[in-house]
């Protein structure tokens, strides 16, 4: 999708009163950081199937080391695989989406034109890994917490510029026009 830009690189001003477009401006996950653990467990339950296969006692048959073997991929990396793939945050220049759930899908929104404040909080790995807990809070609704941002400082740049454009806009229109010249008189017949 693209759409007119300025010499700058941001979308032109549409005009006053002209309805405007709801574009995205970034959609991502948490930071996969937290899926190093699942990614080690799969190699680890791999390497044992590999070396545990054909080897075992008599009373021990290698269907059973394949199921265990499933269950615990199924448990401990397909499962939270699924968690973290299934829970979205979208930014558009009207609004933050977040979307959770894999089979219940749950969604929260937050409308930048209300306004909103922004807390970045970042721990030692998450400075670390680049990430980082934003907080959104516009003091009526419960705040949005958007855990884990892979490029923290970049999406709050983002989210500062998407609510300061919304609020210019919103006041613009609210504005009254200042009134044009008459409509032309038609000449008599």
């Amino acid at each position: 999708m693209t759409q007119p830009t300025s010499h700058i690189g941001r979308p032109m001003t549409p005009a006053p009163g002209a309805p405007t477009p709801e574009l995205r401006v970034a959609r991502f996950r948490g930071h996969a950081r937290r899926l190093v653990w699942s990614a080690l467990v799969l190699i680890a339950v791999a390497g044992a199937c590999g070396y545990f296969y054909g080897n075992l006692p008599a009373d021990i048959e290698n269907w059973m080391l394949l199921a265990a073997a499933a269950a615990v991929i199924l448990l401990l990396v397909l499962l939270p695989f699924l968690r973290w793939w299934a829970h979205v945050y979208t930014i558009t220049t009207r609004r933050v989406i977040e979307r959770r759930g894999a089979f219940v899908p749950r969604s929260r929104e937050l409308q930048h034109v209300r306004g909103y404040t922004i807390q970045v909080r970042r721990g030692l790995l998450q400075r670390m890994w680049g990430a980082g807990t934003l907080t959104l809070s516009n003091g009526v609704d419960e705040p949005m917490r958007l855990a884990n941002v892979p490029s923290v400082e970049l999406v709050h740049e983002a989210l500062v510029d998407q609510v300061e454009v919304s609020q210019i806009l919103a006041h613009r229109d609210a504005q009254t026009l200042p009134p044009g010249p008459p409509p032309p008189v038609p000449p008599p017949v």
